[in-house]
């Protein structure tokens, strides 16, 4: 099967500072992966580089980016191959608009719903099937500048997967959410993992990392550090040398943790 990215010695520059340095990394479809590193390490310039927010430097040395396959896309294309949910989203999706217009505005790749839309039967009973399954629909009516952050989560989540994309994109999906919203949001993932639905997750957060995601890969200072199982890669001697401090990493009921 056709990978769902593939990137080979690809480099990104932001403003004057290196965030990407020659980084060649392979994800199949189907394949649940996170994504870990320091802030500043390049983790988010990865997803801005996957939703073609952020585009490689033109150098001598070969390189390639391919999604899919593809080398160029169409960006509402992508868009509807790949569902990005990310905490820039999170921003522009609090705002005025009930939480149904803001899962359905995901047909249209806007900030809600406008007369100029034309909504089909077909996109209301998608949203609507989204909404149950992720078991929102009891917000729907619901102004998303009155929902707390985890259901801001759950809205954006459900905006992304309007489309059936082959993968979710989520980048650092637990920031602002309390222990109880972490949770739904963690069982709102494996359920999706479960329906054959491809997740790649950034997160400096190890109990982010569902029992699901099999494989770990490491960035620090815009390349990869370490690549592999995640039984291989979350230990304490890999970490340590990942953050540049001591840590104890605990494995607990499929989850890892840092003391």
């Amino acid at each position: 099967m056709t990978p769902l990215i593939e990137l080979h010695n690809v480099t990104v520059q932001r403003e004057e500072r290196v965030a990407l340095d020659g980084v060649t990394l392979s994800i199949a479809q189907g394949e649940h992966a996170a994504i870990i590193g320091p802030n500043g390490s390049g983790k988010s310039t990865l997803i801005k580089l996957i939703s073609r927010e952020l585009y490689p430097v033109l150098k001598e040395q070969p390189w390639s980016m391919r999604i899919l396959g593809e080398e160029r896309w169409r960006l509402f294309d992508l868009r509807n191959q790949l569902g990005i949910v990310s905490n820039d989203w999170m921003q522009m999706c609090t705002c005025a608009f009930s939480a149904h217009e803001i899962v359905l505005s995901g047909f249209f790749g806007s900030v809600g719903v406008w007369p100029y839309h034309e909504v089909t039967p077909a996109m209301e009973e998608k949203t609507r099937e989204v909404m149950d399954l992720l078991e929102i629909s009891h917000l729907a009516e619901r102004n998303t500048v009155e929902l707390s952050s985890g259901e801001a989560r759950r809205i954006l989540v459900a905006r992304a997967l309007v489309h059936d994309p082959r993968a979710l994109i989520l980048d650092e999906p637990s920031n602002s959410l309390d222990l109880h919203a972490t949770h739904e949001l963690r069982e709102v993932l494996r359920k999706l993992a479960a329906r054959g639905i491809t997740i790649l997750m950034v997160t400096h957060h190890l109990p982010d990392i569902i029992p699901e995601m099999r494989r770990v890969v490491l960035i620090r200072d815009g390349r990869v550090y370490r690549d592999g199982a995640k039984e291989e890669i979350l230990n304490s001697a890999t970490l340590s040398g990942l953050f540049g401090i001591p840590v104890e990493v605990i494995e607990r009921g499929g989850y890892y943790h840092v003391l």
